[in-house]
């Protein structure tokens, strides 16, 4: 019952602050601007990924069974000048890793970038190692950067066994600044004879309203709709050359953008949320719930005095079976969340029992909403 008021409490919260915030227009159509509608198609992340060695570490590294460890050990120091065979090491204080991290738009040779470290082998903890040389490849296997240096953890491990104690994960950690780019990997947009802006959500309804926007800002058509998430830039219609300064000004022109309604589930931790103008059509909804209980009692029977028998353990298991009557809310055509919300709550639904009523209201299509299970 906790959880379900907790849930109440915020979408009323959500309902509240949305009725405050001032409205565009009647029907409920907010602007935004482009730059927080679209990206521009071929300007985006690169990811990269690397093997490598942390050392430093205090005997808590990859055990001998761990091979790879071991080998790449062994290579290393092959390469400068010392010869041993991957079969006789022990050591404790070596982890292999993976090292992972994302080359941002227009990334330059000599530019910093954090990387993420994580344990590939048996490891218990990576506080107080270093990561080695580590070169980051590309999709295309070419090498784009280079990492190395001391490792930030955010948890901690200590004790053993039953004594242990162990907070958040201390096999993954990150190196602040710590990959050096070595390969251009920017876009040239002076070459770019066309420009695209990708909607993050598509909409044919806001792809046209976003050039019409543009073509009214410009007072020429260089803004044309290619589908529901594309929008084309013909930057020499526009009479420009400097495409930055176009985009630039593209950027902060505000859309009408009506919002579809969505209600976001997560069914691990039981959250609810759903929009304000979330509508529901006529619905009558039961809910009931069949407890059973189980419960086995062990009864030592023991034999009479003098007596040839013995002693013996005897099971008897009570099955309780409890069900509650089915409980009903009825809500009319264009009901709202909130009056969804105060049915549930006159039932007594838990925030879980909120979940399973929701998808079943989509299946019967009563849902006037995407229905999103995160």
């Amino acid at each position: 019952m906790k959880s379900m008021i907790q849930v109440v409490h915020a979408v009323l919260f959500l309902l509240v602050l949305g009725s405050s915030l001032p409205s565009i227009s009647e029907d409920a159509t907010s602007q935004a601007l482009i730059r927080d509608l679209t990206t521009i198609e071929g300007v985006r992340d690169n990811p990269v990924l690397g093997y490598g060695m942390v050392v430093g570490l205090k005997g808590t590294g990859d055990r001998q069974q761990t091979i790879f460890t071991t080998q790449t050990l062994a290579n290393m120091l092959q390469r400068m000048g010392v010869q041993v065979s991957p079969t006789s090491l022990v050591v404790k204080n070596v982890a292999a890793v993976f090292v992972t991290a994302n080359l941002p738009p227009f990334a330059r040779p000599g530019m910093r970038l954090d990387v993420t470290v994580a344990s590939t082998g048996d490891a218990t903890s990576l506080d107080g190692g270093s990561l080695l040389l580590t070169p980051l490849y590309g999709v295309d296997g070419r090498i784009y950067a280079e990492a190395q240096g001391t490792l930030v953890l955010g948890g901690y491990s200590a004790g053993t066994g039953a004594n242990a104690k162990q907070v958040n994960h201390p096999t993954a950690g990150r190196v602040p600044a710590g990959a050096l780019i070595e390969r251009d990997t920017s876009v040239d947009l002076t070459r770019l004879s066309k420009l695209s802006l990708l909607l993050k959500d598509p909409n044919f309804t806001v792809a046209e309203d976003m050039a019409l926007v543009i073509n009214q800002a410009f007072d020429k058509d260089i803004a044309s709709v290619a589908d529901s998430r594309r929008v084309e830039i013909n930057p020499s219609a526009a009479g420009t050359a400097d495409v930055p300064a176009l985009l630039a000004r593209l950027e902060n022109l505000r859309v009408p953008v009506q919002r579809r309604a969505r209600v976001v589930i997560n069914e691990r931790t039981g959250t609810v949320v759903m929009g304000k103008d979330v509508r529901l059509g006529a619905v009558s909804i039961l809910h009931g719930s069949l407890s059973i209980a189980i419960t086995t009692q062990l009864e030592v029977s023991q034999p009479a005095p003098l007596s040839q028998g013995q002693t013996a353990i005897t099971p008897h298991t009570t099955v309780n079976a409890a069900e509650a009557p089915a409980r009903r809310v009825e809500l009319t055509e264009g009901a709202s969340v909130e009056q969804l919300v105060n049915g549930l709550q006159r039932i007594g639904a838990t925030a879980r029992d909120v979940i399973a009523i929701l998808q079943a209201i989509k299946a019967a299509g009563a849902l006037e909403a995407d229905l999103e299970v995160i």
